[in-house]
């Protein structure tokens, strides 16, 4: 019992120093990097790393961290943010914080899924690249859900050059997604099978 205590309490004491690197991140540049269009959210890659360690529970849970301070730079920091507030604070807020919350959830279910069997090598890895590509397909879906037929958006739409759905968000997506994937794919990875490996050890002792 002393033991299993003890494992609970290290992934506790994980869990709360992956938030605060969440709330961290998000009042730093290094949260959101800024862009003209959308912002480069490198909060993906704790919100994966917890996740894969500690369980789909925890990586909603910072999901759902890492939305509440989306929504939070509508107010003033973000000015994409802050046209979306102007327009539907609801639909802003769920936009923000519905899809961060399914992607840590998802992306420690897949985890779960793939370290099991012939799969385990490659577990790290595909969970790794995943999380940062839930986060941009399940925003993306939200924000045309919500937003697509408002003057702002098809304002975008037009500047970019499309008037078809798909197109507009790869175009809008752009290169901010391949960041976000690629750096979520090597750090998450190797730090993700770092504390995993960390929390094996512990386990075991």
């Amino acid at each position: 019992m002393r033991e299993k205590n003890g494992v609970n309490t290290f992934k506790l004491t994980q869990l709360a120093l992956l938030t605060a690197i969440v709330l961290l991140m998000a009042f730093t540049p290094i949260g959101y990097i800024k862009t003209l269009g959308l912002e480069i959210a490198l909060i993906v890659i704790p919100v994966t790393v917890g996740a894969i360690v500690l369980g789909p529970a925890a990586g909603a849970f910072l999901g759902g961290v890492f939305g509440i301070t989306s929504f939070l730079q509508c107010f003033g920091l973000s000015a994409f943010g802050a046209a979306l507030l102007s327009i539907n604070p609801v639909g802003t807020f769920i936009v923000c914080v519905i899809p961060r919350i399914l992607m840590g959830w998802l992306s420690g279910l897949l985890f779960t899924a793939l370290k099991k069997g012939r799969t385990k090598t490659i577990a790290y890895p595909v969970a790794s690249l995943a999380g940062p590509l839930l986060n941009t397909l399940l925003f993306m879906t939200t924000l045309l859900a919500f937003f697509y037929r408002t003057d702002f958006i098809q304002g975008i739409a037009d500047t970019l050059g499309t008037g078809n759905v798909i197109l507009f968000a790869v175009a809008f997506v752009g290169v901010n997604g391949l960041v976000e994937a690629a750096a979520c794919f090597v750090l998450g990875t190797a730090i993700a099978a770092a504390l995993g490996a960390v929390n094996r050890t512990t386990s075991r002792a």
